[in-house]
């Protein structure tokens, strides 16, 4: 018998959420792209131009300078002034003066042609030019009213005969030392002039307009585009503002007929320098982009059907959250539970991950019980190694024989070995105050001195609320038994302990110093690298539990108590040798 697989119902549904969603998706990203891309992109068009129009404004204004400082120093020349005097020149002199303007500080420089207040005229050696041609040329009353300022002319060339439209540089020459009748100087400009002004507008696009404008509306010079007229409403607004008195950026970008305009007036030589961008140019990026997004979106919708019917067989929403629970489960929040409402079989799937979380939650509640039961028996086991009882009532039969004797030495030493033997033992408690603690390794000191007299002094710096303060005990006892048994092995007196205890941020912070012989860099080394190692290889850097298994024992114990925040770690120098213990906040247990 054939069964027949009846298709699912999540596989039809996810099918037509992606491509409603996606219709949605392509539809309000072509409408947002379609105004931000063509709010920016012709921002950015407008930004170029009025920035490019306002580089070649700056460049106006310093082509002006140059000419400024040319014809100024023309003035101070010796040989000009001497020209305004009222003794003539000799030929000598003429023909000198004469050559002198070919060699001024100014490039494109094609005429030129000086006028003395004795009507006497300086060109080139080719030219032959007379006064009455000049006067002809009406070029003497071009400078006008101007006292002694360069003067930008743009007019038909009477003056040297080529008839030609030409940008000249007049400027009147008065005498520094007496008032006679000032000369006349003219320089005729070629066409190369405007070239380095232009040149800042390298790279505009086929279609933008480019130009100088003088005061009457003349163009200067112009880059057009081949069969392109100017409205003439925009002619009408270049005329005026050039014959503006106003200077600098008249237009920034600014919304005219059929495009953008910007205009840089030079008020010094009476020109001014524009852009024109038409509305075609504006539009012309933002088609190409518009046709790569229709592309785009052309491929994108032709693959996202394709996939989503391609996947729609094989993966459904629910599956995928299920995935993605368990994926990101990292086995401490056991909160993110699946809730699906799909009526398939996929329910199932997500009731019976439900459970597993919850089998896996008190799994670990089970395990974390035992480790901790575990972690308890292992402290007993380290600590409770003797009977205290009975080591009480023996240290007092001990005691009172040593009294009846008179043995002062003896009933001190015992003494003391009782009272850290109390310490020690804690009625079976793991943790005590600061301040037993170090009346514990006060008493094991106190044997100590006894033992080996004049062998050692201590000193004790506690700078925390010792009372108040608790900590895991028999830590410092070890640590002062190493530096007395292996620190001082070398010495007989003059020995120095020093421990200190005090807060540093949220960590307790205790520290034993002991200046006999500085313990080896490769000792160290094995030393610090006792508190990375787990605790089960630490035993095995010890064996035989003669050497350091009383600092395995005092890591074990601290790490037990306060997991991987303990640090516990050794340094030494030409002074001596210190060992570092931190636990966190104030020495209670971390869980």
């Amino acid at each position: 018998m054939i069964k027949v697989r009846k298709k699912s119902g999540i596989q039809r549904r996810y099918l037509q959420y992606t491509i409603f969603l996606l219709a949605i998706a392509l539809l309000m990203s072509s409408v947002g792209v379609w105004f931000y891309m063509r709010e920016n992109l012709s921002g950015a068009i407008i930004d170029k131009y009025e920035f490019m129009d306002e580089k070649m404004g700056l460049a106006l204004d310093n082509l002006y300078r140059k000419t400024d400082e040319a014809t100024a120093a023309c003035i101070v020349d010796d040989a000009l002034q001497k020209s305004l005097q009222a003794e003539p020149l000799n030929d000598n002199e003429q023909v000198a003066l004469s050559k002198y303007f070919a060699y001024i500080d100014l490039d494109c420089v094609s005429e030129y042609c000086y006028v003395d207040n004795k009507e006497n005229v300086y060109t080139r050696s080719y030219s032959s030019l007379s006064y009455q041609t000049f006067e002809e040329s009406g070029f003497a009353g071009k400078l006008g009213g101007e006292y002694a300022k360069t003067k930008w002319i743009w007019a038909e060339d009477t003056l040297f005969g080529t008839g030609e439209m030409a940008l000249f540089v007049g400027r009147y020459v008065r005498s520094m030392d007496y008032a006679h009748e000032p000369g006349m100087l003219f320089l005729k400009m070629d066409d190369s002039f405007f070239d380095e002004i232009l040149g800042e507008g390298a790279g505009v696009d086929e279609d933008t307009i480019v130009g100088i404008i003088d005061g009457q509306g003349e163009l200067c010079t112009s880059w057009f585009p081949q069969d392109y007229h100017m409205d003439q409403k925009n002619v009408d607004l270049l005329k005026s503002l050039a014959d503006s008195d106003e200077r600098g950026m008249l237009l920034g970008g600014s919304q005219v007929e059929g495009g953008v305009m910007s205009v840089y007036r030079q008020a010094e030589s009476n020109l001014a320098v524009f852009t024109y961008v038409p509305n075609k140019v504006l539009n012309q990026g933002l088609t190409r982009i518009l046709l790569v997004m229709a592309g785009i979106y052309l491929v994108v919708i032709l693959i996202a059907v394709n996939l989503s019917i391609y996947f729609s067989l094989r993966f459904t929403r629910p599956i995928q959250e299920i995935t993605r629970a368990m994926t990101s489960f990292d086995g401490n929040d056991f909160s993110q539970t699946i809730e699906l409402q799909t009526h398939t079989e996929l329910d199932q799937i997500g009731h019976s991950y439900n459970e597993m979380l919850g089998n896996i939650q008190q799994l670990l509640e089970e395990i974390k019980d035992q480790q901790k039961e575990l972690r308890t028996s292992e402290l007993n086991m380290l600590i409770s190694q003797i009977n205290p009882h009975f080591l009480y009532n023996t240290l007092d039969t001990i005691y009172m024989l040593a009294r009846i004797n008179k043995e002062e030495t003896t009933m001190k030493m015992i003494q003391a070995l009782s009272k850290y033997l109390r310490l020690s033992l804690s009625k079976g408690s793991d943790m005590v105050t600061v301040q037993d603690e170090l009346e514990n390794v006060k008493s094991y000191m106190e044997i100590q001195q006894i033992r080996n007299e004049n062998l050692f002094q201590y000193t004790i710096d506690c700078r925390v609320e010792a009372a108040d303060t608790w900590i895991l005990k028999l830590i410092l006892q070890p640590l002062v038994e190493n530096a007395v048994k292996y620190g001082f092995c070398d010495i007989f007196e003059g020995g120095q302990i020093r421990i200190t205890v005090e807060k540093e941020e949220d960590q307790l912070f205790f520290c034993v110093f002991n200046n006999g012989k500085s313990m080896e860099a490769e000792t160290v080394e094995k030393l610090n690298s006792l508190s990375r190692m787990p605790l089960t290889e630490m035993k095995e850097c010890f064996p035989d539990r003669k050497h350091g298994y009383g600092l395995v024992n005092i890591i074990t114990r601290l790490r037990l108590k306060y997991g991987e925040r303990v640090a516990f770690y050794y340094e030494s120098g030409p002074e001596g040798t210190t060992c570092f213990i931190k636990v966190p906040q104030d020495g209670k247990e971390y869980e």
